[in-house]
């Protein structure tokens, strides 16, 4: 009896393992089976939607000879780590600017009551002595003291001469000498002599979304949009919200048409104030107010916004455009650094605050970004614009001229005081920039040993012209970091 037992338990042991075995197998091939199954299209959606804001950010841009990633890899390895170091010196982030001059377009909104708009000024006593000494045409310490006995000298002389006119010829003259000095700028510079004009340290009022959005900023950019990029009003810009209502999802189709049938040199300005605009955009996206509370804010990278703003889907393929004429003013504004080099090559050039160590340091890591720059082979031609009929090509550069310089009284009509400085300092770092590549002749003509009287830059130009080609650097070098976060949130 016990035989047979032991038999029948061996059999139900036996079949126990083997169905174990049976329904372990069939369950582990299911499972690979279902895994293999949700990873397949799992990857395959994945990768276009995460870089929908990127997947036609690549190849060679509109009316230059050089491509989106030769500029990522030079800005990211050379360029941006030394400008952000260059604009961390003192002579670089101390800007002098007058935030109340009232707008001359429009009656002034109220000022924006958002924290966060606020700009500090700096204290007096914390100006390098070098600059806040107030010959912002001299570099140098020699300089300094040769020029106050010229100029002293030349005030002897006009006094004598002035006594002898009539209040109405002095202000005749006056105008003339301001018009002679006004006819290369493209900016409509702040008066550096005004009781309002204040320095502001740019490392402690750092460019960030502070809240200020709405119909007020709508009204500046569409202001600079429609009154000053050579388009008619019957023309519309795709995704403006101030633009009639059309139900036409093809409406920026015309816009692209008639931008495209444009001349060069009308077409380069539209770029070049889309891709400042896309700049801006993307230093607020990256630098947006995430967390706030007991005293403490938090800032740091926004991808919804950034989306918002540059995703290919959600802009109707504006996104793309609008980082590519980003590219676009990069290179523009590395041409005018590259064609300016040798006006801060010459010896007596010392970018002057005071602090001999500081100085040097200061000038050496210029030239170094100088040099970085000449390695750079794809540079923008900036020969091909304005080189049709003599007359017709001086006309149309004065207009583009007065247009910039349009835009630029218009960043005084900004309701919040922060955005307003950073506006004000990108626009006239564009405008000097451009007053470099009209001044080739100029620049080429400079005397080794002395100022030259054909071309010069005033420190605030300097300021600008460097911060806002280091504004446009960080943007690109932000650019990969959103890459990389869209890779994260698959």
């Amino acid at each position: 009896m016990w035989r047979v037992t032991l038999k029948a338990f061996a059999v139900l042991l036996l079949a126990w393992f083997f169905g174990n075995f049976v329904l372990g197998w069939f369950q582990q091939n299911n499972v690979e089976t279902q895994t293999d199954h949700k990873e397949q299209p799992s990857g395959a959606s994945e990768s276009p939607a995460d870089q929908s804001c990127f997947c036609h950010l690549t190849g060679v841009l509109d009316d230059c000879f050089c491509d989106v990633e030769s500029i990522d890899v030079f800005n990211n390895f050379k360029i941006y780590p030394r400008i952000k170091r260059l604009t961390e010196k003192d002579y670089f982030r101390y800007y002098r600017v007058n935030l109340k001059r009232p707008c001359p377009f429009w009656p002034d909104d109220a000022q924006c009551a958002i924290k966060d708009c606020h700009v500090e000024p700096c204290p007096e006593s914390k100006i390098p002595v070098g600059i806040k000494s107030g010959n912002y045409n001299k570099y140098s310490q020699a300089a300094n003291t040769m020029s106050d006995m010229t100029d002293c000298e030349q005030a002897k002389e006009l006094g004598a001469i002035n006594s002898t006119l009539s209040n109405q010829t002095k202000k005749a003259f006056a105008d003339w000498a301001r018009h002679d000095d006004a006819q290369d700028h493209f900016c409509e510079l702040d008066d550096e002599t005004s009781p309002d004009a204040e320095y502001v340290d740019l490392l402690l009022n750092p460019e960030r979304f502070t809240g200020y959005k709405g119909p007020s900023a709508w009204r500046v950019w569409n202001s600079i949009y429609e009154e000053n990029c050579f388009k008619p009003r019957s023309v519309y810009r795709p995704l403006n919200p101030l633009a009639p209502s059309r139900g036409d999802d093809d409406a920026g189709e015309g816009f692209y048409n008639w931008l495209e049938g444009l001349c060069l040199e009308k077409r380069v300005f539209y770029r070049l104030i889309s891709g400042l605009h896309s700049s801006i955009n993307l230093h607020l996206c990256a630098e947006y107010l995430l967390d706030e509370g007991w005293g403490r804010s938090v800032w740091g990278p926004n991808v919804q916004e950034f989306r918002q703003r540059f995703d290919t889907a959600v802009t109707k393929g504006e996104g793309t455009r609008r980082l590519k004429n980003l590219y676009f003013l990069y290179l523009i504004e590395l041409r005018a650094l590259y064609k300016v080099a040798p006006y801060f090559e010459r010896a007596f050039i010392n970018l002057y605050t005071g602090n001999a160590q500081e100085d040097s340091a200061t000038k050496e890591l210029l030239l170094q970004i100088f040099n970085e720059i000449r390695t750079f082979p794809m540079h923008f031609d900036e020969k091909s614009m304005f080189a049709g009929h003599k007359t017709e090509a001086k006309i149309l550069k004065e207009e583009f001229r007065l247009h910039f310089k349009n835009i630029s009284r218009i960043m005084d009509c900004v309701g919040c005081s922060k955005c307003r400085l950073w506006g004000k300092m990108q626009t006239q770092g564009l405008g000097t920039a451009l007053k470099i590549l009209f001044s080739e002749k100029e620049i080429q003509n400079l005397p080794e040993h002395s100022p030259s009287k054909g071309f010069q830059l005033t420190r605030p130009e300097i300021v600008a012209l460097l911060n806002g080609f280091a504004r446009l650097s960080t943007s690109i070098h932000q650019l990969h970091n959103f890459r990389l976060l869209l890779k994260e949130n698959r």
